[in-house]
This record gives C-alpha cells, structure tokens and sequence, in this order.
C-alpha cells in the first residue's frame, strides 16, 4: 500500500517553504502553491513592495531550522547572518552632544542574528527543489476549498487564466496575515477572530554602505555604525530603527501614529521631515542625506501593522494554519517570522508522534481513515497547546513596542534588567532570567515565559519592599518607643510638679 500522504502548502514565505521541508522530509508529496511568482526571479514583487526586508533571527526559530533534518540549511543560514549583541540606544544631551549608549540583549553574551528575509527563503527554495516529491505552483492563487471532501480550487494567473482543483489529505496554510486558507476555513469551523489595526505606520528607509570618502565605523568594514546592535531612537510616541545588511547598510523603519504620517506627507519639500528627523532622531540626517531621506519618505509606502488573534487553528483531519495565517503579530518583539517557524517544528512533532502505524490495516481506505483519525487527534492537541502560545506572544510583542520607543530610557526599566541579570549570573541555581532573554535565546512556551515573568516581578516587588521596608519600620518602632518613653518621663515630671503646687497651698 501507499504510505505517502499529499500535503498542499499555500504559501512559498519562509514558514510554508518549512512546512514543505518538513512534510517532504516525511515522504509525503508536497505541493506548494502561491500566489505571486517564483521569489528568485528578479523581477518578482517583493513582500509589501520593498525590496530589502530585514530580520531579527533567534533561537526558536534556528532551532526550528535545526530540526529540518537538512544540516547544511543552518550553515547556510549562519554564514549569511550579522550578530546583534544589544541594542544602541542614540540621543542628544541637554548640552546639544550626540550620544550611542549599548544595551546589551543577555547577560550571557547570546545574541539574536539580523538576516535578509528574501536570502532566507531563497535557500529554503532551492532545497525544497533538489527535492523529488516537492512541485511548486507559482501564480497560483486559492479561490476556494471544501475542507469536508478534501479539494481545492485555484485560480491559475500566468498565461490563459484557468482554474485548477486539487485533492489533499492535508493543507497547510502559511500564506500571511490576509490568508485566504484562513477566509475558508471560517466557513467550516466556529472559529473566534479578532483583528486589531494598531495606531502606527511604518515606512523603509536605507543607511547606504560607507564608501572610500565616508567616514566608518571601522577600517575593517563599511558600516557607518555598528553592525553588532540592533539601532533604536526613541520618541516615546514613535521610534527610528536600523537592522544591519551583510553589504554594509542598514535597513531602517520609521514606526509612528498615523497623524504624524498625515502631516509629513503634505510636505513634499521636506520642511517639515527634516526638522522633525534632526530634533526626535539626532544623527539619522548625517546617515543618510537629507534629500534622499526625503526622497525615501515620499517614494516607499507608509504600512499598517497588524495584530490577529484567532482559535482554533484547523479544523477536523483537513486544514491547519500557521505563522501569520494564524497569529499575525506586529514587529517589535522580532518574534513573526521565528513563532511561525517554531509552529512548524511543533506541529510535525505533533503529527509524527500521533502517525503510528498498526500492523491489521490490510486496506487502502482503512489506512486512510487511521491517518485521518490521527491527523484530527494532532491537529486538535496542535490547536490546544499553540494557542496560549500564540496569544501570548501577539501581546509581547505589543508591549515591547513601548519598551523600545520609552521603557529603554527609564531609570526603573534599567534598575530591574539589572536585578534580573545580577541574579541570573550569580544565582544561576535561582533560574532567573530576563523576559527578553526567555523569549529570545530559549524554547520555552510563550505563555510560560510570561508567567515566570509575571512572577519575578511580583518577587523583586516584595523583596524591595522588604529591602526597603524592613529598615523603615524598625527605624520608625525604633522612634515610636523614644518617643514614649520621653513623653512617659515629661508627663511625669509634670504631675509631680503640679501635686507640690497643691501641696503648698
């Protein structure tokens, strides 16, 4: 009998292209659609019409790699990689000086590696077609699905447009936060939804290597700034970020709320951008040239960020979806692209362990309704556990983006990293940790890691109240007692001296 099973993944993004890895890995036959062309043909549209997007990669989603079954993936990855160690922060002081103040990410020396998305998926391609039971269907975009019989229908966008169905045992959504898997699977599962437009756009700009004439970081490189930090100028109310390139520049997003977008697009002379550059994010106008940063403004597009909640995650033995299908996130935490990957490591090892094969199957349609009936089991224990995990982090990452355009230059924000690092080198045997470095440099649950923070917090606050605390108390016990003790001798003082008064009288 046939032991192969027909995955379709739609979408070729990093996360699908894993997906596809791994279902091929299996000995499944995979087949891979999406919708726009074959992202290594150069005159493909990049994803959200930019053409360089860079990433912050971290260890759940190398160790979701790690797992691909594919060693030479990783060292590819590894060697196309920068090494972040922190963030720099960068200001003006009150006497007009510039100003880089490091941060770093782990106590540990751990960082997270900056990495070009587009490379990224392209060596994930290039694997997944040395690959015999791999097909691609680029421009090919799904315009419906019976999750019930198992079919698929697509829209075919190249040459004469026609429309091509498609049976499966299983598909695997990773085609991004506007999924269209997802859009169809609503119609089959009570699914609960929730999609969140935050108050800020963001728009690319672009640090450009140093040349011969420009001056360096270094003599070794041409970086204009350090290629080992991620670059941060906090607003409080918005923020300038720079995430290096292995070419020596810099990828760099404005994030800021929607009014203040309004009103630096009426500007098209820049009388308004320039000023509004040199006063919140000191020494980006000596970065970049202030007539090509305002060039850049008005040539790159000014983007929501989006946050989705939604469970379940699949419906019946059918349909799942993961990366931003499932949980689209905003960016601040640097966790997008690493949970997706990390929903795919989990979801295989979901489905492998629940994939035993039993012995008195004799036919084709009893071994296929095993495998439905364990594929349903994996999806829904997959749905249960990534749930919470997902949910977590969607609220990570939106509370980091205050922590990265204010938290970073409040005093009490420093003074627990501290603590917590203090304690996390000296008492290892306590298993403290910052949150950042759980999230980070570990493959702990989101939602654990959330709790386990939850906790630290509530113990620094009782541990400096009790430092803190503690003393005043005694210290006031202390004046209590001194004070009745004077008070106790004056006022006898007083009534012996009144009783000799009577007495003379």
């Amino acid at each position: 009998m046939d032991k192969k099973q027909k995955v379709v993944v739609v979408g070729a993004g990093p996360v699908g292209s894993l997906a596809a890895l791994y279902a091929a890995n299996r000995g499944d036959d995979v087949w891979v659609f999406e919708l726009r062309s074959d992202l290594r043909d150069p005159s493909t549209t990049p994803l959200n019409f930019t053409r360089s997007i860079n990433l912050a990669l971290s260890e759940r989603g190398i160790n979701a790699m790690r797992h691909a079954n594919q060693p030479n993936l990783i060292d590819h990855v590894m060697e196309v990689t920068i090494p972040m160690h922190g963030r720099m922060i960068h200001g003006r002081r009150p006497t007009g000086e510039l100003y880089e103040e490091p941060q770093a990410y782990d106590v540990h020396g751990r960082a997270i590696r900056a990495i070009d998305r587009g490379g990224l998926n392209k060596r994930l391609l290039d694997i997944l077609e040395e690959m015999p039971n791999v097909k691609f269907f680029f421009n090919h975009k799904l315009t419906g699905a019976d999750f019930r019989k198992n079919k698929a229908w697509f829209e075919v966008r190249e040459g004469e447009h026609r429309e091509l169905e498609v049976g499966f045992d299983l598909m695997i959504g990773a085609d991004g936060a506007h999924s269209a898997v997802r859009y169809h699977m609503m119609k089959y599962t009570r699914m609960d939804y929730s999609q969140e437009y935050i108050d800020t756009l963001w728009c690319e700009f672009q640090i450009a290597p140093a040349d011969d004439g420009a001056i360096m970081v270094d003599q070794k490189s041409n970086f204009r700034i350090s290629p080992n930090h991620l670059h941060i100028w906090p607003g409080k109310d918005f923020m300038f970020i720079a995430i290096p390139s292995e070419d020596g520049s810099f990828t760099c997003t404005l994030f800021a709320p929607a009014a203040l977008y309004e009103r630096l697009e009426a500007d098209p002379q820049g009388n308004l951008i320039l000023p509004f550059f040199d006063k919140q994010f000191p020494g980006v106008t000596s970065l970049i040239p202030p007539e090509e940063l305002i060039a850049q403004f008005h040539r790159n597009p000014h983007l929501p960020l989006i946050s989705i909640k939604c469970k379940p995650h699949h419906y019946s033995s059918s349909v799942v979806i993961v990366g931003d299908a499932a949980h689209a996130m905003v960016p601040f935490y640097g966790q997008g692209m690493n949970a997706g990957l990390e929903d795919v490591r989990i979801l295989f090892n979901i489905l492998d362990k629940h994939a035993e094969m039993h012995d008195n199957v004799t036919t084709e349609a009893g071994l296929a309704a095993l495998r439905a009936s364990q594929r349903e089991a994996a999806l829904t224990e997959y749905s249960a556990a990534r749930i919470p995990d997902a949910h977590a982090i969607n609220d990570l990452a939106l509370q980091n983006y205050v922590e990265m355009r204010a938290s970073v230059l409040s005093p009490a924000y420093r003074f627990r990293k501290f603590l917590e690092e203090t304690l996390s080198v000296h008492v290892p045997s306590l298993g403290w940790q910052t949150k950042y470095s759980r999230v980070s440099f570990g493959n702990e649950r989101y939602s654990e890691v959330v709790a386990k923070s939850a906790h630290q917090g509530k113990v620094l606050v009782r541990g400096l109240v009790g430092f803190v605390g503690l003393p005043l108390i005694a210290g006031g016990c202390l004046l209590y007692f001194r004070y009745k003790r004077t008070v106790g001798t004056d006022l006898r003082a007083l009534l012996g001296w009144m009783a000799r008064l009577i007495n003379r009288r």
